[in-house]
């Protein structure tokens, strides 16, 4: 299974629970699943990261993003056919929207395309909640996903799949318990009324 990460994976990561300086363990096992094949993230998506900040200096997400083998790692080379991304926003969102709309929705349509491109090894990871009854210029990720088929997840569905952990890249040491100290309990010799 290839999870292809929307960008508010990194950034509210990046940005809240899972700081670089706080939690470098996550972002050392994101570049290693990244390099594994196991976590990708489309051309498109990665754009919208890079199109934040550009100052490496305050923006720890920008910084690792720009780096070589963080890009490498994470990026998903792959394309996506124009048909695809079609079907999606025909069936996950609307062929009549206008620019505006268009640009409220973002490239989730390619995330979800590239999901597509091989659904029953690809899943969308995304931070976005369900709420089908919204208009399509605001559907969120989940609600496209399921009208086109398209499996996704949560980031931390992702994180226990992949079996993260702070420790996540030092080998499991078994754990010797010492035995439990023996009790010895004295019981004061029964009575038995009668007897002598």
């Amino acid at each position: 299974m290839i999870y292809l990460v929307d960008a508010n994976v990194v950034m509210q990561a990046a940005n809240t629970y899972f700081r670089h300086s706080w939690v470098p363990e996550f972002w050392s096992w994101l570049k290693h699943h990244g390099s594994l094949g196991n976590i990708k993230m489309p051309l498109e998506i990665f754009q919208e990261i890079k199109d934040g900040s550009s100052d490496a200096s305050k923006d720890e997400l920008f910084a690792w993003a720009r780096e070589k083998q963080n890009k490498d790692a994470i990026l998903l080379v792959d394309s996506v056919e124009g048909a695809l991304v079609r079907i999606v926003l025909e069936r996950g969102y609307s062929l009549t929207l206008n620019e505006v709309q268009l640009q409220m929705i973002g490239q989730d349509p390619f995330l979800v395309a590239h999901a597509l491109k091989d659904p029953s090894n690809r899943c969308v990871v995304t931070h976005e909640v369900s709420r089908p009854s919204t208009a399509p210029h605001n559907r969120k990720l989940p609600d496209a996903c399921r009208s086109v088929g398209v499996s996704f997840c949560t980031p931390f569905q992702m994180m226990q799949n992949l079996g993260f952990k702070t420790a996540w890249n030092e080998p499991p040491t078994p754990k010797h318990l010492p035995a439990p100290p023996a009790i010895v309990v004295q019981v004061p010799p029964l009575k038995i009324p009668g007897s002598l």
